[in-house]
């Protein structure tokens, strides 16, 4: 039996089988003296931090540890994703310290999108799973947009307490660590330390001053994204890059509208015939049809002209599930966890929105 090895950086077993699990190392660094994962070795010698996932309840394992601690807690959220992205049972286990939350893509929202709205429905959503949330911050880890006003922030807020980033994948945690890191230290000074020994597993130590550090956390697998349904091709089509534009369609009752094969939503009543506004990656298809020819276009059509999903997806690809919504007085969103949202307008309408079996579908006030 060989002897387990560990990771000098953050303690974690070595591993040379999965580069997206904790402690991976290629085979042919194995020899080496100080040996050092993979994502360590990126963040000593590129000031870069690498996501590594897990699965929630071994990530809630670990955060047990930040209730002891006197610090400040920041998790990410995707404005794209937001559900998706928060994580179940983070109140017991920060314990009392303060949450600040910061909403990422925030350049991927039309510029018509009403910020201020947006803050207060992060505000609430972090209600329903029961945080008090200090403060959020709306930002782009790929432009770099609002960083800046967050770092001042966070540094009055934490008045030398260590911050911990948390966050599910795919939220710009680790983009918006590398942002937070050149703001705060200076692009060449992150790592002068010889690395941090007994750093928990997976949790990465960057010294912020003579007293605090940064704790990078593994981003954590939330199974409601809908990404995890996904080719990396399919992500590609449905993760959106560039500012969203949005698409108008005129519908009356009796009319359906498939985004990809993903989501089906039925007008089946309507005092009159509105405009549904519809925020998806712009390279997604949108296609309206007959609600009484749904069911065979989907039969019929879904991985080719209904997709994603794509051919190689088919075949696990989970039923859909109906909800019901009924919208009176107010403008309201229809949002599906990991993929967009659809405006429906004021007026007496019911709609029955379709999605893959686990995947959230909620409604909000309209944010736009």
């Amino acid at each position: 039996m060989n002897e387990q090895l560990y990771c000098q950086g953050c303690g974690a077993p070595i591993q040379t089988e999965n580069k997206q699990e904790p402690g991976y190392v290629p085979e042919s660094a194995l020899h080496q003296e100080q040996l050092i994962c993979q994502r360590c070795f990126r963040l000593k010698n590129y000031n870069e931090v690498q996501d590594v996932n897990m699965h929630a309840d071994d990530f809630l394992q670990m955060l047990h540890d930040i209730s002891d601690q006197d610090a400040v807690v920041v998790n990410i959220v995707d404005l794209f994703d937001v559900h998706g992205s928060f994580i179940p049972g983070l109140k017991r286990f920060v314990g009392n310290n303060p949450i600040v939350l910061v909403g990422n893509k925030v350049d991927l929202l039309p510029k018509s999108t009403n910020l201020n709205k947006v803050k207060l429905w992060l505000r609430n959503v972090a209600k329903e799973y029961g945080l008090i949330i200090e403060d959020v911050f709306l930002v782009s880890s790929v432009k770099g947009t609002g960083i800046e006003e967050a770092s001042l922030q966070l540094d009055q807020l934490r008045q030398g307490k260590d911050v911990y980033v948390v966050g599910c994948t795919n939220v710009g945690k680790s983009t918006f660590i590398n942002h937070l890191i050149h703001q705060s230290v200076g692009e060449k000074d992150v790592i002068t330390t010889s690395y941090f020994p007994g750093t928990t597993l997976g949790f990465i130590e960057i010294p912020l001053d003579e007293q605090s550090n940064l704790i990078d956390t593994p981003g954590i697998i939330n199974d409601h994204q809908m990404a995890h349904l996904m080719t990396a091709k399919d992500l590609k089509i449905i993760t959106p890059k560039k500012e969203v534009k949005p698409r108008v369609f005129q519908l009356n009752d009796g009319q359906t509208l498939f985004v990809g094969g993903m989501v089906r939503l039925d007008i089946s009543e309507a005092d009159d015939k509105y405009g549904y506004i519809c925020y998806f990656s712009n390279r997604l298809s949108i296609h309206r049809t007959k609600t009484e020819k749904a069911e065979d276009l989907y039969e019929n059509h879904l991985g080719e002209m209904l997709s994603p999903p794509s051919e190689e997806t088919i075949e696990k690809w989970p039923a859909l599930k109906r909800k019901t919504f009924h919208i009176h007085e107010k403008k309201m969103d229809i949002v599906v966890s990991g993929l967009g949202w659809i405006t429906i307008p004021a007026g007496k309408i019911t709609v029955d929105a379709y999605a893959p079996e686990g995947v959230n579908v909620i409604i909000r006030e309209a944010i736009i």
